[in-house]
């Protein structure tokens, strides 16, 4: 199976100074996954948890909700034309009687590392295959102190074991709203690292993740906000930018999206109820001189 990194020997130049040393690499190779046999999708990611992502693609596809609705996950054997496995092809198999909408049979999809797999890449499909909306998940809805959430990049950045040789790597984490780590994954793609995330926590009977945090490292995708609706998560961080579809979906869905989150500062740009003290208080009126 291919490892999460590579050494590989480079020529550094520093300060003028030239030097041959080894560096070390952060891995990346392509994921067939199939769905009861039959090609679905190509992506790019780092190996490892290959299980967990690809059951974790099938939840932000609205394909599967829960363990006992996956038969079985396998590598597949015969990968190559000697028939070698290169562990880079998955099958997931269903429970018999769970429903596969055609669309996803149809697709035959590439993608690279940094764009993921956007199966329903609009509004009114993520709204109508979502089972668990943010604001349904839970009978007291989630709340969070500005503090706690300052405190999430420094943790998930000091988890993350394969950045620290590779510094090639996103990564992703679940989290309390106390602030307590529940879950990291690292990846060469930001939706591989969220779809290891779900598939782990389906796999375990999480979901919904209605009381969980999000954070993903740099930016907020519309995809990775279809990730946590499809998931039920309630609150997505990122420590960069959102795109305008992401504002768009989240709100729509009900979640609450941050951005920006860099030290104690954040921009809250849909679902301020969940983040206490984010409502704008207008300053006072000044009376006016006679």
């Amino acid at each position: 199976m291919g490892r999460v990194t590579e050494r590989r020997r480079i020529v550094r130049i520093r300060d003028g100074v030239v030097s041959e040393r080894p560096d070390t690499l952060v891995a990346e190779e392509p994921l067939e996954l199939r769905l009861n046999g039959r090609r679905l999708a190509v992506t790019m990611r780092t190996p490892g948890d290959d299980f967990a992502l690809a059951t974790g693609f099938l939840v932000s596809e609205g394909v599967v909700a829960a363990a006992e609705e996956v038969r079985q996950v396998v590598y597949c054997a015969g990968a190559t034309e000697d028939g070698g496995n290169t562990y880079n092809v998955v099958d997931v198999r269903l429970t018999e009687g769970v429903p596969v909408p055609d669309i996803t049979l149809e697709r035959n999809v590439y993608t690279t590392s940094s764009c993921g797999v956007c199966g329903k890449a609009s509004l009114e499909a993520v709204r109508t295959t979502a089972r668990w909306p943010p604001d349904e998940g839970s009978a007291s809805p989630l709340t969070l102190a500005p503090e706690t959430l300052s405190t999430l990049p420094d943790t998930l950045r000091s988890a993350q074991r394969v950045f620290e040789r590779t510094g090639g790597l996103h990564a992703a984490a679940l989290f309390t709203p106390d602030g307590d780590l529940l879950d990291v994954r690292e990846d060469v793609g930001r939706h591989n690292a969220v779809d290891k995330l779900v598939g782990r926590a389906l796999r375990q009977g999480l979901l919904p993740l209605a009381e969980a945090v999000l954070l993903v490292s740099g930016r907020a995708s519309f995809e990775l906000v279809q990730k946590a609706v499809m998931a039920g998560i309630p609150v997505l961080a990122a420590v960069s930018a959102p795109s305008s579809l992401a504002v768009e979906l989240a709100e729509e869905a009900g979640m609450t999206l941050v951005g920006f989150l860099r030290g104690s500062s954040m921009n809250v740009y849909t679902g301020t109820h969940r983040v206490a003290g984010a409502g704008v208080q207008e300053p006072p009126v000044q009376p006016s001189a006679r």
